[in-house]
């Protein structure tokens, strides 16, 4: 017994002249070709939507997006956050110091501080990296400290009892950490301009495949300041400069950066610390 074929049922759309009957155009589709059509023009649509409005301005529309006004009243909430964290920071460790003394204990170090509250949200990371880590960072001031000016004549002040200029006014989007993190990053606008953190002299300006353009200075008291991913410098080696004049304008240079920010180092006596605990960002 022959089984019957189904025969695939197609369908024709023209366009014709009304006047001379002539045809403009013709079609011929089934009902599979027809879904696969329609469901690529939606898809299609879809998306050319999403990109609209993912990237072009057309977003800000959107009842309940964040515009610049939103983002600008942000970025100034996170600074005065962060400046009022410091000042609790800086009172509380008055506070404590002033309880030690009258008791007639000795008062609190910054370092120990500083290892205590490293202590609590320091990253698995093994001994032997970490000492390698702290071996090159070493190696490195060390061998561009040219001009010794911390053997220079002076007041010998302690690094709590000096005034820093801040260096870029923005967000902090990474902290210190001494292990993995020895320095900060420093979000801001582009163009925006970067500042000497106290009087010193440029020990080395230049281009770094890593860290983009990179000048440092070199404070007394055996202080050193890095800025790093710079988008120019305005100062060479051996410039004096004084604190909060300009030295850079911050950028997005070299292989090891993702935006626009400033990456800054303060090292004291060989040792990094933190820039958070002395400088007012």
């Amino acid at each position: 017994m022959q089984k019957k074929v189904k025969k695939i049922k197609n369908f024709r759309l023209s366009l014709v002249d009304d006047e001379t009957h002539k045809p403009i155009f013709v079609t011929r589709f089934s009902r599979t070709r027809f879904l696969t059509a329609s469901v690529s023009a939606i898809v299609l649509v879809c998306l050319l939507f999403f990109i609209i409005t993912a990237y072009t301005p057309v977003r800000t529309l959107i009842p309940g997006y964040p515009d610049a006004r939103a983002k600008r009243a942000a970025i100034q909430n996170a600074i005065k956050i962060d400046s009022l964290e410091m000042l609790v920071s800086r009172w509380e460790l008055y506070s404590e110091n002033m309880k030690r003394i009258l008791s007639g204990q000795e008062p609190l170090r910054i370092d120990s501080l500083i290892m205590q509250m490293a202590g609590q949200d320091k990253k698995t990371l093994s001994e032997k990296k970490i000492r390698e880590q702290d071996s090159i960072l070493r190696m490195n001031v060390t061998k561009e400290e040219q001009f010794q000016l911390s053997l220079a004549e002076g007041r010998n002040l302690h690094i709590e009892g000096m005034h820093f200029f801040c260096p870029l006014k923005g967000v902090i989007s990474q902290g210190y950490d001494p292990s993995i993190h020895p320095f900060i990053d420093i979000t801001a606008p582009a163009n925006s301009m970067v500042y000497a953190v106290l009087d010193g002299t440029v020990i080395a300006s230049g281009w770094n495949d890593d860290s983009g353009y990179t000048i440092q200075i070199q404070h007394v008291n055996d202080i050193i300041s890095i800025y790093k991913h710079n988008q120019k410098l305005l100062r060479k080696v051996g410039d004096k400069v004084t604190a909060g004049e300009p030295i850079a304008i911050v950028g997005n240079t070299g292989t090891l950066t993702t935006g626009e920010h400033l990456h800054f180092e303060l090292w004291y006596r060989g040792e990094a610390v933190d820039p958070t605990k002395y400088i007012n960002f």
